[in-house]
């Protein structure tokens, strides 16, 4: 037997979801091929779960990825304050 990987798991392209239980502190990722089937789920999941869209994977990143937002507009910043 080996030791267990330490590599992250790559995301598969798509529309993922966080689903947790009512006060815990870490979920599950869910993953739908489409926005309606994303929307479809977390309407049913939020019945008796706690539901977090995380948004659209394409290439193993997020594609609207608000930490990458934030830094564009720090850039523009430093470019204005020149």
């Amino acid at each position: 037997m080996g030791r267990p990987s330490t590599k992250p798991k790559k995301l598969k392209d798509g529309f993922y979801l966080e689903v947790k239980n009512q006060g815990a502190k870490s979920g599950i990722k869910i993953r739908r091929d489409t926005l309606e089937e994303m929307m479809v789920a977390k309407k049913n999941f939020e019945r008796t779960k706690e539901v977090k869209v995380l948004g659209e994977v394409i290439d193993d990143t997020f594609v609207n990825d608000k930490k990458k937002k934030r830094k564009k507009k720090a850039d523009k910043k430093e470019e204005t304050d020149k």
